[in-house]
């Protein structure tokens, strides 16, 4: 129900016609709009569960890895919070689907919680219906809206169970797991949900989650980071390695069993900057190549050709796992479609010791990546110390991937900005959200270029729909196009999402 939804529009903001007008700034929708991609192109937001559902122990949920590590160490979250509320989707999904269609949006990617559905992470530990009941009663609310769903299966919610067992993706053990726990998601969803994700950015999880050890569960060398546990030169590969190994299981089981029946689509999500050289100088140009081939090769190059980059077997040795012929032949070619998250961009330069650094996935591309250049940054700073605005960065990759991986189907999957999340704003001042709406209208514009240039886009999400629980940041920064009062949770919309409406509404 629209009426649901809070809408507030300041007076800064004046709808003329076709254009917004925010602050005396103009933003026109009549010539640049949806109508500037091709027709069937879909046009969506994205979200996870753990930082939109909340609801952490209700209706038989069992606990995740990030339920643990932000109870038992609030002090790695940015002012202690946690997802055991998040934004309250588990409870106002109808509000939010209903904001969603009024925005004219073609469809929502959203993902499952494991634990919620499997509170053991096994199917001899028990399914959970409360928690099949509720991804069908969204499944079943966004269809009735005119909503596709597409659907993740792991966006870095390892249940604790496994995780206590075996270790989670440190262990091989998970690749069965994970194949029954996606099998069961297609049994149970397959009829309605035409788009399957196994993996959300594994470079994220692995990178973080055990090189950096900044994301659940905290795993690094005691030289990295103030980790109890961790090893940051072979784990990160390890659990790299067991989430392409997961995936392919994943696919397999589709493929051969359901895919012919419920003619749905499967494919996986990677995130990577653009890479940018220091300088013309080879040495540097030859830099990015080794930071594009650790973030996105990683992954990508098994996924298309059956095995790691040359630079990551040379550079990490027989540190990197190796994959046997017949798991070579099994993840190449595992998807129908790539999802791709694009944020931001960096410079690169050469670096061949790395500061004599002892072993790590971060040192091993021998490489300095950094947002400035000469003094100058790269582009606007958002809120997340991460984030600078390049929107050029997107059409780049997006050309690197057709070039180098066959011009595969791609949906941008995630792409967004963030604020800081300022308490001293009114709603008012925090619902003009002028930069957002530049990122956008700025980075839309280079897809459709590459669209353009023949590369095979087909659709766009947003992050996010809402702001929510921004994992070590906590709710310090705000993604959403829409505001959420975390005390309240009742939502507003920002300018960004007025403008998101009048972009889609042709």
């Amino acid at each position: 129900m629209a009426s649901q939804v809070h809408l507030v529009i300041s007076f800064l903001l004046v709808i003329v016609g076709c254009s917004l007008v925010i602050e005396g700034r103009n933003y026109d929708t009549s010539k640049f709009n949806r109508t500037s991609f091709p027709r069937k192109f879909i046009f969506g937001t994205a979200s996870s569960s753990y930082q939109y559902e909340g609801a952490f122990n209700e209706d038989g949920r069992g606990p995740s890895i990030w339920d643990t590590y932000t109870h038992e160490h609030p002090e790695r979250i940015r002012k202690g919070g946690n997802g055991d509320v998040a934004n309250d989707h588990y409870h106002r999904y109808k509000e939010d689907v209903a904001l969603m269609k009024d925005m004219g949006m073609d469809a929502y990617r959203f993902s499952i919680s494991w634990s919620r559905i499997l509170p053991k992470g096994k199917l001899n530990g028990g399914v959970n219906k409360k928690g099949i009941q509720f991804y069908n009663n969204l499944i079943d609310e966004l269809l009735s809206k005119g909503l596709q769903p597409f659907v993740t299966l792991f966006h870095w919610d390892v249940p604790q169970h496994l995780e206590d067992e075996y270790g989670g993706f440190l262990s091989s053990h998970i690749v069965p797991d994970f194949q029954d726990y996606a099998e069961l998601c297609y049994k149970e969803f397959g009829d309605r949900v035409k788009h399957w994700i196994t993996l959300n950015e594994p470079w994220s999880f692995s990178s973080n989650s055990y090189s950096l050890g900044i994301l659940a569960p905290g795993r690094c060398s005691k030289y990295v980071g103030n980790c109890s546990a961790g090893n940051s030169a072979t784990e990160p590969y390890i659990t790299g390695h067991n989430q392409l190994l997961a995936h392919a299981a994943a696919v397999k089981v589709y493929k051969e069993k359901y895919q012919a029946e419920q003619k749905g689509k499967i494919g996986i999500t990677l995130v990577s900057n653009w890479f940018i050289p220091f300088s013309r100088a080879k040495i540097h140009k030859d830099a990015a190549q080794r930071a594009i081939d650790f973030m996105f090769g990683w992954f990508m190059d098994p996924l298309t050709y059956g095995n790691y980059p040359k630079n990551m077997r040379l550079l990490s040795g027989n540190r990197l796992p190796k994959f046997s012929k017949e798991q070579s032949l099994l993840v190449k070619g595992s998807y129908d479609f790539l999802g791709l998250n694009y944020y931001t961009s960096s410079y690169v330069a050469n670096n061949p010791v790395y500061n004599n650094a002892q072993p790590s996935y971060m040192a091993d591309p021998r490489c300095n990546i950094t947002s400035e250049r000469n003094g100058v940054p790269i582009g606007p700073k958002a809120g997340s110390a991460w984030l600078y605005v390049y929107p050029r960065g997107i059409r780049d990759l997006l050309l690197y991937t057709k070039q180098r991986y066959k011009n595969p189907i791609i949906y941008i999957t995630e792409n967004g900005i963030d604020e800081v999340n300022n308490s001293t704003l009114s709603l008012k001042e925090a619902l003009a959200d002028t930069m957002r709406i530049d990122f956008y209208h700025g980075h839309l514009s280079f897809v459709v270029k590459a669209l353009n240039e023949g590369t095979d886009v087909r659709g766009y999400f947003a992050w996010s729909l809402l702001d929510n629980f921004e994992w070590s940041e906590g709710y310090t920064v705000r993604f959403g196009i829409n505001y959420v009062d975390f005390k309240t949770m009742k939502r507003y919309r920002k300018h960004s999402s007025i403008w998101f409406k009048k972009f889609l509404l042709k």
